[in-house]
């Protein structure tokens, strides 16, 4: 399926990821790989995101704040999905989203405590309950975006509701998968249609 190419050439890419994980996720390191092989002239950036949602999305704009907004794009998965639709909704940059948190406030009020990562068990942070606060800020400052936006998601995904997923994506491209899960464990499988869309340089 050939899904419309976003319209400027990106020469920036930024990957956000979700909720315990890090730069060391399955996605988060495929893409990297798929850009540094075949579009080594591509800057790629996969900051450590911090619990704090508004420290986070601090970091994200300090960290961008030199790059050619007209040739950035921006990928996310699950709470860095959110993180990404308000970063391309402030500078209108595409994004591509994987399976995106749509309601984080709603649903990361149950987490608040003691966290583990993914990817480390050994590393712990505590998720405070001012977290969420700062997710319903954001959320409630969100405004819909007419920029280019991507999106898989997974029928199968068992953390997310794809339905509202979906839902709140009303102008995006998505691509429906009818199984999968939460991860996208078959992520190799949508490396033509996610690089396509892109339009790395």
């Amino acid at each position: 399926m050939n899904y419309m190419k976003s319209k400027a050439s990106i020469t920036h890419l930024l990957y956000l990821h979700g909720f315990r994980s890090s730069p060391q996720s399955m996605k988060a390191q495929k893409m990297a790989h798929w850009v540094h092989q075949l579009h080594p002239q591509v800057h790629w950036w996969c900051p450590q995101l911090p619990p704090s949602p508004k420290e986070a999305m601090a970091l994200i704009n300090q960290g961008t704040k030199n790059w050619p907004l007209s040739q950035t794009a921006v990928v996310g998965s699950s709470l860095g999905g959110f993180y990404a639709q308000c970063f391309a909704a402030a500078t209108g940059c595409p994004s591509v989203l994987l399976n995106p948190a749509v309601e984080p406030a709603r649903d990361l009020i149950h987490h608040v405590g003691t966290q583990q990562a993914w990817h480390d068990p050994a590393q712990s942070f505590y998720f405070q309950s001012n977290y969420v606060d700062e997710l319903e800020a954001l959320q409630n400052a969100l405004e819909s975006t007419h920029s280019e936006v991507f999106a898989i998601v997974a029928k199968g995904d068992e953390v997310l509701d794809w339905r509202e997923m979906t839902g709140h994506l009303p102008h995006a491209q998505i691509k429906l998968l009818p199984g999968s899960d939460h991860a996208l464990s078959d992520f190799e499988d949508h490396q033509d249609d996610i690089l396509n869309f892109l339009n790395l340089a």
